[in-house]
């Protein structure tokens, strides 16, 4: 054999080990090493409808989505500051469960989810549905019970008892301490004074999905407490997110309302495929129109979400048995 033949011979087999290597058509493993471009294709489809949908509103849309099992994020001017409403009630009730569970290792004084508190008549401000029903002082309930009525009616007797007997102050400070700087408590719930000096209870789509994001990986608590503050906020609820949804998807979310502002933050647990969704409004002419943006969104994401949860990496949806 001459030396071109050789050359030849050598080059012919270097190709055929680079299409080995990146798995080629006759590779075993094609299909799988594929699925990652396939999913990529399908999330700009999504990311592009989700620009589409904020182009349309009149106002502020903000958007931050992330895959729970492989970390795909989707932003849509998801570092803005924007207000919260009773979405701020979300690590509200998590630093709940963390004091709890800092009880628990005999740590210091802190709140127990089993504490009592004893309702009074002064506690009452509007939207209490539930404090203002109860007894003042006579009925007992626990923080837990508080923390129920915070998320189920986002009852703001409820939620201002609790930032009394946690502390603003820690709220911020657990904040602070997964790296959240533009996420803050800063005045109680219907305080418009403060509101009015500006002091406004704020966020951003990615410290918010970053926040549940560590609360899911059982960063603040441990896996018991992680598991009952994600079934506590899984009551169903009329909001945004879960209202084009099935009503068989479990949904974990805090949605909040303000003059001009609709949010909606949680969790959507698709089988196989959980996702974060955080979505915020401002300036709204229309706040139906802004309630309505946040549920296309959802929508688009669950069927994305759904889509990949039922199929098979090369794109197959298989019937469940």
């Amino acid at each position: 054999m001459n030396r071109v033949s050789v050359l030849v011979a050598f080059v012919t087999l270097a190709l055929v080990a680079a299409q080995v290597r990146l798995g080629g058509a006759q590779g075993p493993a094609s299909g799988a090493a594929t699925a990652g471009e396939k999913h990529r294709i399908l999330l700009k489809r999504l990311e592009t409808t989700i620009i589409r949908i904020e182009k349309e509103l009149d106002g502020v849309l903000a958007v931050a989505i992330r895959d729970l099992s492989n970390g795909d994020t989707i932003l849509v001017h998801a570092d803005e500051v924007m207000p919260q409403a009773s979405s701020i009630k979300i690590p509200i009730v998590a630093e709940l469960y963390r004091q709890d569970w800092q009880a628990a290792g005999g740590a210091g004084r802190y709140a127990r989810l089993g504490d009592l508190y004893t309702v009074r008549k002064a506690d009452v401000v509007p939207d209490s549905q539930i404090m203002e029903g109860l007894t003042p002082d006579v009925t007992q309930v626990t923080n837990r019970d508080l923390a129920t009525f915070v998320v189920a009616v986002s009852d703001n007797a409820a939620t201002n008892v609790l930032i009394d007997r946690l502390g603003m102050d820690n709220v911020n400070q657990l904040l602070t301490s997964l790296g959240l700087k533009e996420t803050r408590l800063r005045r109680k719930m219907m305080d418009l004074q403060a509101a009015r000096q500006g002091r406004e209870n704020t966020s951003t789509p990615r410290e918010m999905m970053l926040l549940l994001e560590a609360i899911y990986r059982e960063k603040p608590f441990d896996k018991a407490r992680t598991e009952d503050f994600f079934r506590l906020l899984s009551t169903r609820k009329q909001s945004s997110i879960p209202r084009l949804l099935p009503d068989s998807v479990r949904i974990a979310n805090k949605p909040g309302a303000l003059e001009a502002v609709r949010t909606d933050s949680g969790i959507v647990f698709v089988p196989n495929r959980p996702f974060i969704i955080c979505a915020m409004t401002t300036y709204l002419r229309d706040e139906r129109a802004g309630e309505e943006a946040i549920s296309k969104v959802a929508l688009a994401a669950y069927e994305y979400f759904n889509r990949l949860g039922r199929s098979s990496p090369y794109g197959r949806m298989v019937p469940p048995e």
